[in-house]
């Protein structure tokens, strides 16, 4: 249990992130404008930015979830930093610098220049049920902490916890926000630090602690299998995760008003960059941590055993029975509730962001001023972190934390990624073409979601072992190796239920592609069938400088038989050597600059 010293560090936390939030709210603007509440008068240094974008969606399912992965499932999800590598320069320069250029607060005021008000309005909203879903899965996922842990009532964690985080954002802002998370993100490293030095102590050593996976059969990297239904391999790490990844950097609004939050288009991209090596040394430590609590519980599995705890409390539990070290508890509950509260002030920031910008002065106070509309933000905030906290007995009832996020973010992210793909790269979608790409895209990812979620496809899990679990006088117990891909009775095989669908046993990792190949494919099909637009009256700076790079570079002849009405000015051919990306036409003498000025 808790003591003094731990309840101290775990007090300290919740109280320098409120002094942030206190200190943010009382100097400078006071938040009294929304360029200052949301964009931080876009101010903001590389460090602080790229610092929050890492905290942000690394969150209490990382310090939890990702362990539990490494001791249930072994090491195949470590070769998720492949899809990080792939979708940080992907936003960096495909999504952000048309956000950027465009002097956009929410991003969904594209679509409204891209297409109509209407199409805006609906993703706004998919946006955030999306978010509320999220942010009540990250809430809860602390409580699991307290419980083991502390003992504490789960429902009294979820309230302290949102309570804090309801305050500081609401008061601060999103500068409040981003300094508090540059403060969290390194608590949740020195979380997880403890029990890696405690593991180190207690096997002697890393190698040792490697050797106890292997004979687990728990250390798998390597698989190259096309096999679209096998849970993880290298493609679907790769190829899926960076497109979920890219939802996250270049789609969401809780990231890109981030990158909204720099002085400059190539501090915003920078960040981005930064964010590959954080990913990467976050994610190898939460796995080494994973590894650790195997090779302690590797004799007595506590999932199956007579604790029989959900796989989220493994890390919890192995910091109650084997850390005891004054501190170092309270530590790692506050690296716990870091991540939470990262997580928690952006997308509660992001939806006031978003809220206010969509849905209520376009409709609601069209004239409504800055001082006034600073303070509906506020409210905004308060309103969606009850919402959050209501919300988070719908998630209390579901699995694994980390499959459980990836799938929610297949679900609405993915065409959410789409809709904004389909706008930026394809000069021809018309709105008809949008609202009937985004409206598939959703139904057929929610489809295969809640499929895979009532009919829960088998997958495959090493064996565990109950050896050395300590037993009475009336039971023996020798040895349980359980495999959990051929135990389960006949009579529960996903496929022999009614209405069970083989697509169902589709890796979750899929999900975003998926969305987004059928919002993209559907939404052209549509936009072809119904004369598609004309893109000659399609404002260049909605395209990606991909796409403008692609039109301006092509001979006359080309751009006219194309309908590119970009021209090798507007794209800066032959000018200094600064964007990398747009290196794609040999008519260009040189890499093209992307003019901020078209």
């Amino acid at each position: 249990m808790f003591t003094a010293w731990d309840y101290a560090a775990f007090a300290a936390m919740l109280l320098i992130s409120t002094g942030i939030g206190l200190y943010f709210g009382c100097t400078g603007g006071r938040q009294r404008t929304t360029r200052e509440y949301m964009l931080a008068d876009r101010s903001m240094g590389l460090l602080p930015v790229s610092l929050s974008q890492l905290s942000s969606f690394i969150s209490s399912i990382t310090v939890l979830g990702v362990p539990a992965e490494m001791y249930v499932f072994g090491s195949q999800y470590w070769m998720v930093w492949v899809g990080y590598a792939i979708a940080m320069p992907t936003a960096a320069y495909v999504f952000i610098p048309v956000f950027y250029n465009l002097g956009m607060t929410s991003i969904f005021e594209y679509l409204e220049l891209r297409y109509d008000r209407g199409i805006r309005v609906i993703v706004s909203i998919m946006y955030v049920i999306n978010m509320v879903l999220y942010m009540a899965l990250v809430l809860y996922t602390p409580s699991l902490a307290l419980a083991v842990v502390m003992g504490f009532s789960k429902w009294g964690a979820v309230l302290v916890v949102g309570v804090v985080c309801i305050f500081y954002s609401a008061l601060g802002g999103i500068k409040a926000v981003m300094w508090t998370d540059v403060f969290q993100v390194i608590i949740m490293f020195g979380g997880m630090f403890a029990i890696l030095i405690q593991g180190y102590i207690d096997h002697d050593g890393f190698g040792n602690i490697w050797t106890i996976m292997e004979e687990g059969d728990r250390i798998h990297f390597w698989d190259f299998s096309t096999d679209p239904t096998k849970r993880h391999t290298v493609w679907n790490l790769g190829i899926g995760a960076a497109f979920t990844w890219m939802s996250v950097y270049g789609t969401n609004q809780a990231q890109v008003q981030r990158s909204l939050c720099t002085p400059n288009l190539r501090t915003a991209q920078m960040a981005l960059w930064l964010n590959v090596p954080g990913l990467t040394a976050l994610l190898a430590v939460a796995c080494m941590c994973g590894a650790v609590v195997y090779a302690e519980f590797r004799d007595c599995d506590p999932l199956t055993g007579p604790a029989h705890l959900k796989r989220d409390q493994l890390v919890p539990l192995y910091v109650r029975d084997h850390i005891d070290y004054p501190l170092v508890p309270g530590l790692f509950v506050a690296a716990v509730f870091s991540g939470s509260l990262s997580t928690l002030s952006s997308g509660l920031n992001a939806l006031a962001a978003v809220v206010l910008q969509d849905l209520v002065r376009p409709f609601c106070l069209p004239k409504m001023n800055e001082s006034t509309a600073a303070n509906v933000s506020k409210g905004l905030a308060v309103g969606f972190g009850a919402l959050v906290i209501l919300s988070t007995y719908v998630v209390s009832i579901l699995g694994g934390v980390l499959q459980i996020s990836y799938t929610i973010f297949g679900m609405i992210s993915g065409p959410i990624l789409g809709i904004f793909t389909l706008g930026m790269t394809n000069p021809w979608s018309n709105k008809i073409g949008a609202y009937v790409g985004f409206i598939s895209g959703l139904i057929a990812t929610s489809w295969l979601g809640i499929g895979a979620f009532l009919y829960k496809p088998s997958v495959y899990k090493p064996p565990v072992s109950l050896a050395g679990c300590p037993v009475d006088n009336s039971t023996v117990v020798t040895s349980l190796y359980h495999n959990y891909s051929t135990a389960a009775a006949p009579e529960s095989r996903p496929e022999d239920k009614a209405g069970y669908l083989s697509i169902y046993e589709l890796s979750y990792m899929w999900y975003n592609v998926f969305a987004v190949a059928v919002v993209n494919v559907v939404g052209v099909v549509v936009s072809l069938l119904t004369g598609g637009a004309d893109p000659k009256k399609v404002d260049p700076r909605l395209l990606t400088p991909a796409v403008q790079a692609f039109c301006g570079c092509l001979p006359a002849k080309f751009r006219q038989c194309l309908q590119c009405n970009i021209d090798r000015t507007q794209v800066g051919c032959a000018r200094q050597l600064v964007y990398v990306g747009h290196l794609i036409c040999d008519t260009c003498p040189k890499i093209l600059l992307y003019d901020t000025h078209i």
